[in-house]
């Protein structure tokens, strides 16, 4: 195995073209460390360019049918310069998609379930306002759907400022009642 340190790398390179663990281990030897630090002054992660350099390594191995035109230090250099420039652009996807879901996640509503919330709060409002006494409903409807003010209101239906006022005051509280529960827990949801 010693007549390896020998061999120059090309010579080395074509016994690993025909499956010599042995040239290929030499080749490791002697690039390995090289080619770490050339990745390490590319990425700023020592684990990072340790992946590069090996990828680089699995994929000279697991392809014997590589040519190569120049030396092989030369191949080298430059298959880690282009797997680091893989990584860049996949890392700046990555970082890009992060930031992205993280800037969502702090500034983004999710429509869909506070539109559900409030449709299931007004369905839940429907329903109790429904459930108030004729006369009581039909002012508080005329009042908060017509949008008209208590004297119109006493004026259509014939009744006093007052009673209109006094039956618009028990709705609410009625109402109050009914969906204080609700309400908060609404809040804490709305809130989040």
């Amino acid at each position: 195995m010693s007549h390896y340190k020998s061999l120059t790398d090309n010579e080395l390179f074509d016994l690993t073209q025909v499956g010599d663990k042995y040239a290929f281990e030499e080749i490791y030897e002697r690039f390995n460390g090289l080619l770490y630090i050339y990745a390490c002054k590319l990425v700023t992660d020592k684990e990072d360019a340790r992946d590069i350099v090996q990828e680089i390594f699995v994929y000279l191995w697991s392809n014997l049918n590589i040519k190569i035109k120049s030396q092989l230090s030369a191949y080298l250099y430059t298959a880690v310069r282009y797997k680091v420039f893989d990584w860049i652009d996949k890392n700046k996807s990555k970082s890009n998609y992060l930031l992205s879901l993280e800037h969502f996640s702090e500034t983004g509503d999710c429509i869909t379930d506070d539109y559900i919330r409030e449709k299931e709060f007004a369905s839940i409002i429907e329903k109790e306002v429904s459930l108030l006494p004729a006369k009581m409903r039909q002012i508080f409807e005329m009042s908060r759907r017509q949008h008209l003010s208590q004297k119109e209101i006493a004026e259509i239906l014939h009744l006093s400022d007052k009673t209109v006022k006094k039956q618009m005051s028990n709705a609410l509280k009625v109402l109050r009642l009914k969906l204080t529960s609700f309400i908060s827990i609404a809040i804490i949801l709305f809130i989040r």
